[in-house]
């Protein structure tokens, strides 16, 4: 069987303004390209539709990445490749997350905070910073960092490109283990 074909989820972490969103959507660019099925599940969409209504308290949040790791499951083991880009603060959910679904590759998208906020095309930072938003990870709420994770994009230190194909090489690499 060829790696293309095996479902794996690749699950892209990082503060907000990390370069998550960008560096999946390369990806699935990527991916298309070589004739995978592939999916993206951005946080930003996902709280629009599958898990509005929760808010950020440490339990939301972690309901937030169970449905998220609940849907990129159900995907993977259909053969897809689900990118899942989402701050996921905590490392235990991401742990939980990666117990269940199996074939998971973690990437930290890693940028230092005073880049993410220097990028804040949201506004966000600003807000928190200015108290107007509780919570906010990276500022008042802590984001923990993954222990070991697959890939590490340094986003502050390195082009787009060169962050999409160490992802690509790890999600081949491990897709050939499998498929062998």
């Amino acid at each position: 069987m060829d790696w293309r074909q095996i479902g794996m989820t690749l699950w892209f972490t990082g503060l907000s303004g990390a370069g998550k969103t960008t560096i999946s959507q390369a990806v699935e660019k990527e991916l298309r390209l070589k004739g995978c099925k592939v999916e993206i599940l951005d946080g930003d969409i996902v709280r629009q539709n599958l898990t509005k209504g929760l808010g950020f308290s440490r339990e939301d949040r972690d309901e937030n990445i169970r449905r998220i790791g609940f849907v990129a499951n159900l995907l993977t083991r259909n053969q897809v490749i689900v990118l899942v880009s989402a701050i996921s603060p905590y490392q235990e959910i991401r742990n939980e997350v990666r117990q269940r679904i199996g074939n998971f590759i973690e990437v930290y998208v890693n940028a230092p905070l005073e880049v993410c906020e220097q990028r804040d095309v949201k506004g966000l930072y600003k807000k928190a910073r200015a108290g107007v938003i509780k919570n906010f990870t990276g500022i008042d709420d802590p984001y923990e960092p993954p222990i070991n994770p697959e890939v590490e994009c340094r986003t502050d230190k390195e082009s787009l490109e060169q962050s999409v194909a160490k992802v690509i090489a790890q999600l081949a690499h491990l897709g050939s283990k499998l498929a062998s």
